[in-house]
């Protein structure tokens, strides 16, 4: 670890050991301290997604109590969702890049970028305490549904107040990002010069802005709820448990976007490198992400279509749900259209871009089967839900994720990844992917429920293959972690543009110097300009 971190001293700031890192306002050491915690998260979740389906694999295989399970599936959902998936890409990828990408020093509040990663730990914190006290284990699931959650004995408390503070992690990085972005462009850099990625941060930091201050004030009505019986969700108390549903989920709808919406500019940044050639509809893409971010937020009542509301709001808000679509829709030619006829190099980083675009896809449509009025009421709270929010979440934020992780990763640590093994380890994960939750599209349209521990006998056979699937889909993913752990230490030297891009990020060292640029470049063209005319001067 040592020897590590002597390398980096120049790039990362002079002060030594842990204090140095847990003081450092530099936004790229702050990527790392995200993308050190989230390691660790998310190998834990994965654990115990594991561990559902070692008990899933055969009719009344009981490797954990009922209790247990239920616990399991919580934890998991809100370790995934709220440690992981929502914060990954702009925590890690937009911390690091997005300053670089501009032609700034740093983001425009270092002090509320160090102080909002303090509130991601603190978050995390109490979602790992409430496994161990009062009560044990949350065992509502991720989306904390009254009146059980009021009334449950387990730490639901600690956990809801965790996601509390995570909500709050967002919304400083959200108001940090919008800043900058406004303030801190390189000279020339016109908005229409900016990086996708950057139009990508920008529509999400509204998202992290405007609609997590509803998540915030409903899960402190929850805490409220128990601990004083206030009787806002309890229908006992003449509560409304659907008024949950509508306050979760005008905050959850757009934090699908919160969590897709950075991987899209990913997806954006990396076709046009391998691509050797200009993106695509550059304006379609940048207003396609804020298209995305406004409709968002008015088609929250699809996830309720069953919970009870008139036949005019359902009708309604099914519309909403196929026009939303469209930008998406948009997105996925534009990026097609990008790849014809290009000078393609499949390097890893465009492997796990044609990975996403397939499964996002695949996501995407079955969507629009969730949308429609008359599936829906077949296969709500089934397991075709759970494969349909797995191949938006997992097979796009998560692929996309792991797509910029390679495409950065020579920038973040200076040093290459190992080709060979990141590919065997993107085909593993695709190929044990879709062996894991492809079957559950059938299950849920069999009428298997979501969440349950034990099932009838004849859903053995598809059950067994998703368990199997989950062992192929682990194992590319260990073979990943070790390549990138690795390389950080026996990876060949990277040169500052190894990748031969054109965005800004590409002129500064690899990895950078404290203030990323010697002296702040100057913008004169877009930023995709190829061939190799990159339009910047010092």
């Amino acid at each position: 670890m040592e020897k590590i971190e002597a390398s980096y001293l120049s790039a990362y700031g002079q002060r030594k050991g842990l204090a140095g890192w847990l003081t450092s306002t530099d936004h790229k050491r702050i990527a790392l301290l995200y993308m050190s915690a989230m390691s660790v998260f998310f190998l834990v979740a994965t654990f115990l997604g594991v561990l559902m389906r070692l008990n899933l694999i055969a009719p009344g295989s009981h490797v954990v109590s009922p209790r247990a399970y239920n616990s399991l599936f919580t934890v998991h959902g809100v370790i995934m969702i709220f440690l992981f998936i929502i914060p990954g890409i702009p925590a890690v990828l937009g911390n690091f890049v997005l300053p670089l990408q501009l032609g700034a020093r740093d983001v425009s509040f270092p002090r509320l970028n160090l102080f909002s990663w303090y509130f991601y730990m603190g978050g995390a914190l109490c979602a790992l305490l409430s496994l161990f006290t009062g009560g044990g284990a949350p065992d509502t699931g991720w989306t904390f549904y009254v009146p059980y959650s009021v009334k449950t004995g387990t730490n639901v408390s600690l956990a809801v107040f965790g996601a509390f503070l995570l909500g709050m992690s967002s919304m400083l990085t959200g108001l940090n990002f919008l800043t900058t972005i406004h303030r801190m462009r390189a000279p020339g850099m016109t908005w229409f010069r900016m990086p996708l990625f950057v139009w990508a941060l920008y529509a999400t930091g509204w998202v992290q802005l405007l609609a997590t201050p509803v998540l915030g004030i409903t899960l402190l009505l929850v805490i409220f709820e128990r601990a004083f019986g206030i009787g806002v969700f309890d229908p006992a108390r003449g509560g409304d448990p659907i008024l949950f549903q509508h306050l979760f989920w005008i905050y959850s709808h757009p934090a699908v976007y919160i969590m897709i919406l950075p991987a899209m500019g990913v997806i954006s940044e990396i076709i046009p490198v391998f691509a050797r050639r200009t993106i695509f509809g550059y304006k379609a893409i940048a207003f396609s992400s804020l298209a995305i971010a406004i409709v968002g937020y008015i088609v929250w009542g699809h996830h309720m279509f069953t919970s009870g509301m008139s036949d005019m709001a359902r009708v309604v808000f099914s519309l909403l749900t196929f026009v939303v679509a469209v930008p998406s829709g948009v997105k996925i030619f534009n990026w097609t259209a990008s790849l014809y006829k290009g000078s393609i190099t499949v390097s890893s980083p465009l492997l796990f871009v044609l990975a996403f675009i397939f499964l996002f896809s695949i996501g995407g449509l079955t969507g629009l089967i969730n949308g429609a009025l008359s599936t829906n009421i077949q296969i709500h709270g089934t397991y075709f839900i759970v494969a349909h929010f797995h191949y938006v979440m997992f097979g796009g934020t998560g692929f996309a994720f792991f797509a910029g992780l390679h495409y950065w990763f020579p920038k973040m640590f200076g040093r290459m990844v190992d080709e060979k093994r990141a590919k065997a380890a993107c085909i593993l994960m695709f190929v044990g992917f879709n062996v894991l939750y492809f079957p559950m599209f059938i299950l849920g349209w069999q009428g298997m429920p979501r969440r349950y521990y034990d099932y009838p006998a004849h859903f053995q056979p598809l059950h067994s293959l998703a368990t199997v699937g989950s062992w192929i889909l682990v194992a590319g993913l260990l073979l990943m972690l070790h390549n990138l752990i690795r390389t950080i230490r026996h990876g060949l030297p990277a040169s500052a543009n190894p990748w031969q891009g054109t965005t800004l990020e590409w002129h500064a060292s690899s990895p950078p110097s404290i203030e990323n640029f010697d002296v702040i470049p100057t913008v004169t063209t877009g930023p995709y300009a190829y061939p190799q005319n990159n339009g910047v001067s010092s």
